[in-house]
């Protein structure tokens, strides 16, 4: 089957949680928070430029926001008779396709603040140099029933590795 890389040719395209937005946007907030922390206390105690500096990162902040929202949005993946496919990107698109007679095994991991918000991701290893594809932002449940599907699927259309 051919997946073209803009069309969605009624693949079924399953999109990851919403809650990975949430999880970004958290780490964005924590990030770009110190940094306005300092910036403030520089412009309280040593010059009134450094005022400059904290409408800097809030304006960063509020972009990065708006930037994790459309990221996350264009994240998705389908699951074919014959292949794994990976879609993400708006402006530079990326679509990768991992036939399951090719792939090694697949892995779960969660970190701390997704797993406080109940999410996985799911890494699929091949034999290439390039190491794997990974899928952030799946809820527990799915992410756990697409590594065993996966696996399963690999372990039945092994491809001479």
């Amino acid at each position: 089957m051919s997946v073209a890389l803009y069309a969605a040719a009624g693949l079924p395209w399953r999109p990851v949680s919403p809650l990975l937005a949430t999880t970004r946007r958290l780490v964005a907030v924590i990030c770009v928070g110190i940094a306005t922390t300092g910036a403030t206390a520089a412009a309280l105690f040593l010059t009134r430029w450094a005022w400059s500096a904290v409408a800097v990162l809030v304006l960063i902040l509020a972009w990065v926001w708006w930037l994790i929202g459309r990221q996350v949005s264009a994240f998705t993946y389908a699951e074919l008779s014959e292949e794994l496919v990976i879609r993400r990107g708006r402006i530079f698109r990326s679509l990768v396709s991992i036939p399951y007679g090719r792939l090694q095994y697949a892995d779960m991991s969660s970190g701390p603040i997704a797993r406080h918000f109940g999410l996985a991701s799911v890494t699929v290893y091949t034999a290439s140099p390039g190491g794997g594809e990974a899928i952030h932002g799946l809820p527990l449940a799915e992410a756990e029933g697409l590594r065993d599907r996966l696996t399963a699927l690999g372990e039945a259309q092994r491809a001479g590795l």
